[in-house]
């Protein structure tokens, strides 16, 4: 079992342990179970502490479990609550550390509730597209009141115990050590003939149907793609009822979000990028190499970005600039940045001015020779690269990582210009780098397994979503992306205009659309792929659009102009009459007759052109698993978090749609695009999913 019981004295103590947060699985839950009908069984017993060990009281549910047959084992959550809240001898719980969903639900249904002043609490699960469904929307409002549940509940977010003192959540708040306070409290209360249950407590509010229309109200804009927190505050809403049907409320509620899209997409993100830590052939004991230097190569805004990361986490930078000018400007605009997060209350002042000291800026080889990671950021030229990794390998010291920022270059050719390729690895950042939330990691053929252990460590150090990818033109994102750009580009050869196939793909749930997109990016840097595509890939074939743009020096953002208009001090994009003057004139050329084209098309053609290429990515073997790809795209690219990334939403297609689809598209303009992956047609024939 993972709970373990002892008696102290006259009290029963069970203790959760389940590393790493005690997260009440089948076996844990018979544990706590079987130890409540012990105690209860012994005469000498007269008081029971439920207590976690190690880093948590209970992190709540084992997620893994949701699926699985273990999940409609009994002893449910429920039943495990009911034992406690019904037992005729009193149960504390002892909260250090953090209690989350089911953990806080656990210790809701206990009698009494010690607690550390920092412990957090929460109750997250809207953030897996659900709602507490073990008591969590009934018994926290009869504790915090009805506002405060609802804001906890609705938004998922942890609080510190501290902030509740003074609620009925809490019986006693300890700086430290909550055990013996627990321990103190049951013998303090055996001595009672009766001992309170939070769901015999009223909800207490002035106006509640008042303020839950207010809330439902301000949710009702994105219940459509996020049904859970609507239900949440419909759920908490039947706190206002006899309990018991408040709960059976709750579970059919619960039941019934289980089965959404939503759902199923939030929890597949959730596990998704806990699995794309692990990498099969190289074991969880790796030895690590100590990473307490950094230095970056290239003081322009990515090169910033990314020694931002290492600033936050304490890391000392020392960042590299060829010239004075462009060094200090790269300083600059990492003050700049920490000073606008300070206005905004981000940062104290302090903090920025910590963080700033451990940036030093240098414009020679010769000051990183002690860094132990470094990473060059320069312009995307292999000839570049090359330069500045020879450099590398003449200064840099023996143990030092090596790492390429390039987002589409061959980091296996980068190593070869080093005598030592297994200390070479590619570390793809995401512009802006200090705000994106994913790393590529790209193992070369000689990559060390220790280098690569390290590196996704430090990623969980800078809270990155850490990706590993194999070596090939563009690797995961930017390989896939640019099927969805070729697509755009068709689409527009065919009678589609720019601000028609962003406001479809931005309707479907993108951040933004293939034209926005790039115009950020920089129309100039797909211009440079093109051009190389052209050479080494003849057959390669894109819309000449983009070409046609680029030529009239329309750049994107930065040039003020790109596929829209932009004013001075304005990032709003404004359709361009030129631009779509450009297009149609372009299709005339072709001698293409410009057609309606439906914004259901628009999507699919700009979807299943990923996930046909991603299907090729797994199949080379570049990505370990389809849920890498989708975690790839839910963290640096705006992929709808509601869809769970690309290839899970081919699975809630059916890739047997999904091959029809394609079929269709291939016998259309361009179609030499399409060609069914291997796989995809495969998994199709099989009757199976990508994430299966």
């Amino acid at each position: 079992m993972t709970a373990h019981y002892e008696t102290r004295d006259e009290v029963a103590v069970i203790t959760l342990d389940n590393p790493p947060v005690n997260g009440l699985g089948y076996r844990t839950r018979r544990g706590i179970v079987d130890g409540m009908q012990r105690a209860l069984a012994d005469g000498a017993v007269k008081a029971i502490v439920i207590h976690g060990q190690g880093n948590a009281f209970s992190g709540g549910a084992d997620i893994r479990e949701f699926d699985s047959p273990d999940a409609q084992r009994e002893p449910s959550l429920h039943t495990v609550i009911r034992t406690i809240e019904s037992s005729p001898k009193p149960v504390v719980a002892a909260i250090h550390s953090v209690a989350m969903g089911g953990g806080l639900e656990l210790a809701l249904g206990c009698h009494y509730r010690v607690a550390e002043r920092d412990a957090q609490i929460a109750l997250p699960e809207v953030n897996l597209g659900l709602l507490p469904g073990a008591g969590g929307t009934q018994r926290l409002p009869r504790v915090v009141g009805l506002e405060r549940a609802v804001n906890m509940i609705v938004s998922g977010e942890t609080v510190r115990v501290a902030s509740l003192e003074g609620t009925r959540l809490f019986d006693a708040i300890v700086d430290v050590d909550v055990m013996p306070a627990a321990l103190a409290l049951a013998r303090d209360v055996m001595k009672k003939s009766a001992h309170p249950k939070v769901r015999d407590l009223r909800v207490e509010h002035e106006n509640p149907e008042g303020y839950l229309g207010f809330v439902r109200a301000t949710l009702s804009a994105n219940a459509k793609s996020f049904p859970a927190p609507l239900k949440c505050v419909d759920a908490v809403a039947g706190s206002l009822k006899p309990f018991e049907q408040g709960l059976a409320e709750e579970w059919a509620a619960f039941q019934a979000l289980m089965a959404t899209p939503a759902s199923r997409a939030l929890r597949h993100a959730f596990l998704g990028e806990r699995m794309a830590s692990k990498i099969p052939d190289v074991p969880a004991d790796t030895p690590t190499r100590r990473i307490d230097q950094v230095a970056v190569i290239g003081a322009g805004m990515m090169g910033g970005g990314i020694s931002m990361n290492f600033l936050n986490a304490g890391i000392p930078v020392t960042l590299l600039e060829t010239n004075a000018e462009g060094l200090e400007r790269g300083i600059a605009n990492i003050r700049r940045n920490y000073e606008a997060s300070a206005k905004k209350g981000k940062l104290t002042q302090e903090q920025v001015e910590q963080r700033m000291a451990l940036l030093n800026g240098t414009l020679s080889y010769g000051d990183i020779g002690n860094a132990d990671l470094v990473i060059e950021a320069v312009f995307e030229n292999l000839d570049v690269k090359e330069s500045v990794f020879r450099q590398l390998d003449a200064v840099a010291k023996a143990g030092a990582i090596l790492a390429s920022n390039t987002s589409t270059l061959d980091v296996d050719r980068i190593a070869a210009f080093t005598g030592r390729p297994q200390d070479v690895v590619g570390m793809h950042f995401f512009s802006p780098a200090n705000v994106m939330r994913l790393l590529e990691v790209v193992r070369g053929a000689k990559t060390g397994k220790d280098v690569l252990a390290t590196v996704m460590k430090l990623a969980k150090r800078i809270r990155k979503v850490a990706v590993v990818a194999g070596v090939c033109d563009g690797f995961i994102g930017n390989r896939m992306i640019e099927q969805y750009s070729r697509q755009a580009g068709f689409l527009l050869d065919e009678g589609a205009l720019p601000e028609q196939v962003d406001r479809a793909a931005e309707a479907f749930g993108f951040a933004m659309g293939p034209f926005r997109m790039i115009d950020m990016a920089g129309n100039d840097i797909s211009w440079a792929i093109r051009k190389r595509r052209y050479v080494e890939q003849p057959e390669f074939t894109y819309s000449r659009t983009g070409d046609l743009l680029c030529e009239m020096g329309r750049f994107g953002q930065k040039a003020g102009a790109g596929w829209y208009d932009y004013k001075a001090g304005d990032r709003k994009a404004y359709p361009s009459a030129k631009v779509n003057e450009m297009i149609q004139a372009h299709s005339k050329s072709l001698g293409i007759e410009r057609r309606h084209i439906s914004d259901e098309e628009i999507v699919e053609r700009l979807v299943l052109s990923m996930v046909n290429e991603g299907a090729l990515i797994l199949e080379e073997g570049i990505a370990t698993r389809a849920s890498d790809i989708d975690m790839v795209y839910l963290s640096g690219y705006g992929f709808p978090k509601h869809r769970g990334g690309p290839m899970l939403y081919a699975d809630e297609v059916g890739l047997y749609n999904v091959v029809q689809s394609i079929s269709r598209y291939a016998a259309g303009y361009e179609g030499s695009a399409w060609k069914v992956a291997p796989l995809l047609q495969k998994l199709a024939d099989e009757g199976k999913a990508f994430n299966s």
